[in-house]
């Protein structure tokens, strides 16, 4: 097993899955646990074929059609729950008692074929050949879509969120998302990554296991290609710009000696919060220790803080947008967007007609009524 010392003393151990996948443990500074893991001793099925990409030739979009994902697990029982420690009786995808965990995922939108074959992936038989080639238009064109999709597990526990989690264990994912995301963008054909957390059954969560996911993709995400458009139009410092436009306005709900938690002048969901580092990085590789520690008590302030705002957990989708691997990383800045859809304790916002078909959004929540709520709500969290 390859041990590694990363930062805040955080130690990082590679190992495998019985049928080859990556799995790495994140031990916490001072943990309890001992340095030796138990091998995964599991008879598994051959890893499926990696999926197609089809080009939308309407959008420019390319969709992964990946067949494999219907036979993912749903809502276990906890004496079954697939990212809990193994257990006589319990199969799970991991081994060994662990702090943090990262693997790749069993049942994969993206890979296990690469656009070159390592010594961990085979070569795709027809993957994309650059940005140039997806960018080409042609009805039926197709690209093997390569790739690599993680699942990271943020606690052994059953059930919680990333804020739940104490401080040392935040700070300890926040260390595996700066050390995933350098990994995985050095992989070949990677163009973007992108850490989240989804929480929740109304966002379609289908684990309550707490634990999130990152995606290498083959391409720019669409989103993305939006963002480096205003990047060409408005300049390479627009995250500046927005920095100083929000931090003077009433809409800003936290704020660090590196961050920025605001909610945006054109918010489009009922819950939306930024969170924004004041130095330019283009993604968690490029963050230094400061900025890492500061995070990890400021970003479970703001979860606790959406947490309070109603008697039950709130669900969301904590997306956090990166640079591309090889273009706009002058200009296109790491930050959160996390969304709700809850509008009231018992109302959701659902995207029907409008939003969902022509992409036009229409806000139920003015922007500063959400930020004074949420601010009220984060200065009664105790950590």
């Amino acid at each position: 097993m390859a041990t590694t010392t990363l930062g805040a003393g955080v130690v990082k151990r590679a190992t495998r899955l019985a049928d080859g996948r990556e799995l790495i443990y994140f031990d916490d500074p001072g943990t309890t646990l001992g340095p030796e893991r138990s091998v995964d001793a599991r008879d598994l099925a051959p890893r499926p074929e990696t999926a197609t990409m089809r080009l939308d030739v309407l959008t420019g979009d390319w969709i992964s059609i990946a067949a494999n994902r219907q036979n993912r697990a749903f809502l276990p029982p906890a004496e079954l729950d697939p990212l809990s420690p193994q257990t006589p009786t319990n199969p799970s995808e991991i081994p060994s008692r662990y702090d943090v965990a990262v693997f790749e995922n069993k049942s994969p939108s993206f890979g296990p074929a690469l656009a070159e074959a390592t010594a961990d992936a085979p070569a795709a038989t027809d993957p994309p050949l650059g940005l140039a080639d997806l960018a080409e238009y042609g009805l039926g064109r197709t690209r093997t879509s390569v790739g690599r999709t993680e699942v990271v597990c943020f606690s052994p526990d059953h059930t919680g969120s990333f804020g739940t989690q104490t401080i040392t264990r935040a700070r300890t994912v926040i260390e595996a998302w700066a050390d995933r995301t350098a990994a995985l963008s050095a992989l070949p054909g990677i163009e973007q990554v992108f850490p989240f957390e989804n929480r929740g059954q109304e966002i379609g969560v289908t684990l309550p296991h707490p634990h999130g996911q990152i995606y290498a993709y083959p391409y720019v995400t669409p989103r993305t290609h939006r963002l480096l458009s205003a990047l060409e139009r408005t300049g390479d410092d627009l995250f500046d710009r927005i920095l100083a436009f929000e931090s003077a306005s009433e809409r800003v709900v936290l704020r660090g000696e590196h961050w920025t938690a605001f909610v945006p002048f054109a918010a489009r969901w009922p819950l939306e919060v930024h969170l924004v580092p004041h130095r330019h990085v283009a993604d968690f590789a490029e963050t230094d220790a400061a900025e890492r520690d500061e995070l990890a008590p400021l970003y479970l302030r703001l979860l606790r803080g959406v947490d309070a705002l109603y008697e039950t957990p709130t669900p969301y989708i904590a997306a956090w947008h990166q640079a591309p691997v090889h273009v706009g990383r002058a200009g296109a800045r790491l930050h959160l967007e996390l969304t709700s859809p809850r509008r009231a304790a018992d109302k959701l916002k659902y995207l029907a007609g409008s939003e969902a078909a022509m992409g036009a959004w229409i806000g139920d929540v003015p922007p500063e009524a959400a930020a004074a709520r949420l601010r009220d709500a984060i200065e009664g969290v105790q950590l």
